[in-house]
């Protein structure tokens, strides 16, 4: 009974974490979550930490990424179990010892393992990451100081206060609540970007049956039901958002499609931004952005630059293919490169896109807008997915890139979910799941740049860094 409690008490941890995430957005028992997770620690060899922290990695992640099993139930159940330790080496880098040395370096652990996790393995996997559940909670306008992973910070920090409280440990819970109220308030202080400008935005959302694979859908259909959706749109507009992947043509040049949008958008009279895939070579595909405009055709275009492993390439194919069914995704996306900002004329001017999975990576957003992006575009195409986990994380993932950034947000998804975003992460509009739809909102074009966009993650990185380094010092000063 007691290793079943031990056992218990991490895992319990580690599902209140994943009750933070959409679409649940339980944002306070992330704090709860963190709390058990840093007592259990205490005391501990490094082995049984390493034990506690994947068993909480498991009970973050298999509810957190669930909607896996949809395509694959090995690659699900090895999914969750590599990045449950993750979680694993956050307990491993955090000292065992009580006190002062502990409570600096969790926080400190749990920001830099979530900053490896982003970027590794195969460019990393940033669902399910614990700062998507503080979207709807008081710490969310940190992020303009310092991008998401203040957010795991600080939610870290306020679980260290819970334990510390419990313990009746005064000085730390004081401390510890000074420095995440100090920072958290310090974040709702930050303006997002200047307002200059408004514009009249128009997403179509085409509609369609939800839970296809792409090479299980008729592309053709998908994109009759935009173009009928389109109908509805009537001028005054400033600017048409299409979703991603709407459009599937061997070549732009001389197609229907291109001929369509171009007189589309003569007749709205406003730029049409729409998602296309293009072929690129036997085995290959481009997955871009493009624009066209009145009187002028294609005008800009953005060719994704971060691409979903298995999903859209599958990484060492030639290895993989003897050892799997890779017929789901028979060719690979060919990367694209460029800042992601897309030049329309006036009065739209120069506008950020992240295209889809892109939209999970601060910097992908962060390098649009720094490259002068007045407004962020999300095209996305959440349509292979039966359930709504993963379109209701991505719209997470969408009210956190406006914070950080400062930027309204316009995401346009064939089957859902679009959405209009202040730069303050609030959601104006929304569409349902499935049906076709157009939300129509009026967006703010803004200027200037937050401390994040300034920034990025490195500084943080390296603060968590260092207070994990004196985290140690002082336990080992202590011994």
């Amino acid at each position: 009974m007691g290793r079943w409690a031990d056992a218990g008490w991490p895992a319990l941890a580690g599902l209140l974490l994943a009750a933070s995430l959409p679409p649940w957005g339980w944002w306070p028992l992330a704090f709860a979550g963190a709390a058990i997770l840093y007592d259990r620690l205490e005391g501990e060899p490094w082995r049984r930490r390493l034990l506690i922290g994947w068993i909480a990695g498991l009970g973050l992640y298999l509810p957190g990424l669930w909607w896996m099993q949809e395509f694959s139930l090995p690659g699900f159940v090895i999914a969750v179990v590599l990045e449950a330790l993750f979680v694993g080496a956050v307990a491993v880098v955090t000292p065992s010892r009580a006190g002062w040395s502990r409570a600096l370096a969790f926080p400190a652990a749990m920001v830099v393992v979530e900053a490896f996790r982003g970027r590794w393995p195969f460019g990393g996997l940033p669902l399910a990451g614990v700062d998507l559940g503080q979207v709807g909670g008081p710490l969310a306008p940190a992020a303009r100081l310092a991008g998401h992973l203040v957010l795991v910070g600080l939610l870290a920090g306020a679980g260290v206060v819970l334990a510390a409280v419990a313990r009746r440990r005064i000085a730390v819970a004081a401390v510890g609540l000074a420095a995440v109220v100090v920072i958290a308030l310090a974040g709702a202080a930050t303006r997002p970007g200047r307002v200059v400008g408004h514009l009249r935005v128009a997403a179509v959302q085409g509609g369609g049956v939800r839970g296809l694979r792409a090479v299980h859908n008729d592309q053709g259909v998908v994109y009759e039901k935009q173009l009928a959706a389109t109908q509805r749109v009537a001028p005054p507009v400033d600017l048409v958002v299409w979703p991603e992947d709407v459009i599937h043509v061997p070549s732009l040049d001389g197609s229907q499609e291109d001929a369509d949008l171009t007189a589309l958008a003569d007749r709205l009279g406003a730029p049409i931004v729409a998602g296309v895939v293009e072929d690129a070579g036997p085995g290959h595909f481009r997955n871009a952005a493009v624009v066209w405009a009145p009187g002028r055709g294609r005008v800009a275009r953005y060719d994704k630059v971060h691409r979903v492993p298995f999903g859209e390439y599958i990484p060492l194919r030639s290895i993989i293919e003897h050892l799997a069914d890779l017929s789901l995704v028979p060719d690979d996306a060919v990367a694209g490169h460029g800042s992601g900002v897309l030049a329309a004329p006036p009065p739209v001017g120069r506008i950020g896109a992240v295209i889809s999975y892109e939209v999970f990576f601060a910097d992908r957003a962060r390098s649009a807008i720094a490259a002068g992006g007045a407004l962020l575009l999300v095209p996305t195409n959440a349509g292979s997915f039966a359930t709504g986990q993963v379109p209701a994380q991505e719209l997470g993932a969408a009210r956190l890139r406006a914070i950080e950034t400062g930027r309204d947000v316009v995401q346009a998804a064939p089957t859902g979910y679009t959405a209009a975003i202040d730069a303050r992460g609030r959601v104006r509009a929304r569409t349902g799941l499935g049906a076709g739809a157009v939300l129509r909102a009026t967006v703010a074009r803004r200027t200037g740049k937050t401390p994040y966009v300034r920034t990025g993650d490195g500084p943080l990185v390296l603060v968590g860094v260092g207070f994990v380094g004196l985290g140690w010092f002082r336990a080992r000063g202590a011994a």
